[in-house]
Order: structure tokens, then sequence, then C-alpha cells
């Protein structure tokens, strides 16, 4: 498959491996409509791709995501004021979606692992795109900041779900009402990152996980995987996620995928899985759409 090109980021596929970079290092990688645009369109090119096992996403230079571009001044969080005639098609009635939301809303559909490689300051939106990223490395000098309050606005990007599920109440808060910038050995203690590299590291760490995922697991259990532990985390009660699990077992059981993984494991081979993401879904999915899921 063509890999695609993006003005704000770099794209690349090697090894079943795609590498998703913030690609502004001039402007510490703050986020533009530009990036929002590019991100939805980077993760819709891994999802199509069945060469893709795993996404990294990363940023160019000594940052990671220095926040929005605040080359709009007072401006740059009031939609309607700025007059984007582009953001029109994101109104909900009166409301703008806010473009971090869009943003993170299409990496939690990734039907591929999000492997979060954070090589330095991470702050604003760049600090909440990281939140549905399944699993999250960090440079020991990397900085986070949930700075909103002190911006005048709140958190975005969805991180009032986000959030809490990934570090706890308590937590969550102290971070959001502080607004300060904390250090990557804080990220770790509380939960936000499962792992702290040097610089020179942080990418091949990175890279070691997600070969991990690649060389060993069948690409459509995986997709159904992320999706099933993502959505059922807010369910009330079990028995949902026991119906979706019922399903979902019974379906890959009945795969050649199964068959595959059954018959490698008994002749001790390495594993070659027959079904494919773009064609071989199981028919329920996607579940949630359905009404007792809503």
């Amino acid at each position: 498959m063509t890999q695609p090109t993006f003005q704000t980021l770099l794209y690349s596929v090697e090894d079943g491996i795609a590498t998703v970079t913030l690609n502004r290092p001039d402007k510490l990688n703050a986020f533009t409509a530009q990036m929002r645009d590019d991100l939805v369109a980077a993760f819709d090119a891994s999802d199509a791709d069945d060469a893709v096992r795993a996404v990294i996403v990363t940023g160019a230079g000594r940052a990671f995501c220095a926040g929005a571009d605040l080359s709009g001044g007072g401006k740059t969080f009031d939609y309607a004021a700025r007059g984007e005639s582009a953001r029109d098609r994101f109104k909900v009635g009166d409301v703008y979606r806010d473009g971090g939301g869009i943003a993170t809303l299409r990496m939690f559909k990734s039907l591929k692992p999000v492997i979060g490689a954070i090589n330095g300051a991470a702050v604003g939106i760049g600090m909440t795109m990281q939140l549905p990223m399944d699993i999250r490395l960090a440079s020991t000098e990397a900085r986070f900041g949930f700075v909103f309050a002190r911006r005048g606005i709140t958190p975005e990007a969805a991180s009032s779900w986000f959030l809490s599920r990934l570090v706890g109440m308590q937590t969550a808060l102290e971070w959001c009402f502080t607004g300060r910038v904390f250090g990557a050995q804080e990220a770790l203690e509380r939960g936000l990152v499962r792992s702290l590299h040097a610089p020179a590291e942080l990418l091949p760490a990175a890279r070691a996980l997600a070969r991990e995922i690649a060389d060993n697991t069948a690409p459509v259990s995986i997709a159904l995987t992320r999706q099933m532990l993502w959505h059922m985390s807010g369910q009330a009660h079990p028995m949902a996620a026991h119906c979706v699990d019922s399903r979902a077992i019974q379906s890959r059981g009945q795969s050649a995928d199964a068959r595959e993984g059954v018959g490698a494991f008994l002749e001790k081979r390495a594993p070659a899985y027959p079904n494919r993401v773009s064609s071989d879904m199981p028919d329920f999915f996607p579940w949630w759409d359905e009404p007792q899921f809503k």
C-alpha cells in the first residue's frame, strides 16, 4: 500500500509497525487544525492497511506536543470569533466540537494497538491526545501538564472521560485543578505512563513492544480485544462484558485464526494468522451501535 503524506506529520510503515511523528519541531509540534485532520487521516490509513499491526505515536525534535498553537492570541479557543468556515462541519447545533476531541475519538476507534512514545514536553492537547493511546512510554526528559485552568479554559479532547479511568479521580482532579507541569517520574508513579527510558532508548523500547504484538498475535483478535476493553470499562455491570465476550469467543473460536493459533502452539512453531482486519471482523462488530449499548 502506498504510504500517505501529511503536512504536519511524518508517517511510515516498517515491518508491520506504523510510526506517526508529530512534525512541527520549530513550533514544538504545537497542535493546529491541520494536525487534527492529519491525525484522523493517519489513523484511517493505519486501520485500512492490513500490513500495519501496531501504531507508535511520537514527536519530532525536543517536544512531543507543546499544546495548542497560540499564534491566534486570545481568539485561539474562540472558534466562532476565528471565523473558520472549515470548522463548521464539526458543529453540533450551536456548539463547535473541539479539535482535540475529534482526534482522540478517532484514536479511540483504532483497530490497531496505539503506543505513545512521549519524547519531550507534552502539555494541553499534547497531554490529552495521549489518553486514548493504549500504552504510553516516556523519555526521562518528558514533562506533562493539564494546564487548561491556567489558560482560562477547561480540559478537552474527551479527557474528562479518559483521565480518571487511567489515573483515578484524585490524581486527575489534582492535575487539572493545579494546572502544574510535572516530570516523568511523577507520571510513572501515578500510572500515566508504563515505563521511563533514556531519550535514545525510547523509540527502540516502543518498537520492541510493538514487535512483540506484531510477531505473536492475531490481528482480528487484537482489534476486538482493544475495543472490548475500552468499551466495557464504562459499563455498569459485568453482564454487559459477558454478553460481548461470549459473542467474541464464539466467533473467534470458529475462525481459521483459532485453528492456526492452536496448531502453531502444539507444533511449537511461529503462527501465520490468515484472517484480516479489513475483511474478517465478525458480524456483531461494532456491537456498541446496538440499542442496549447506547
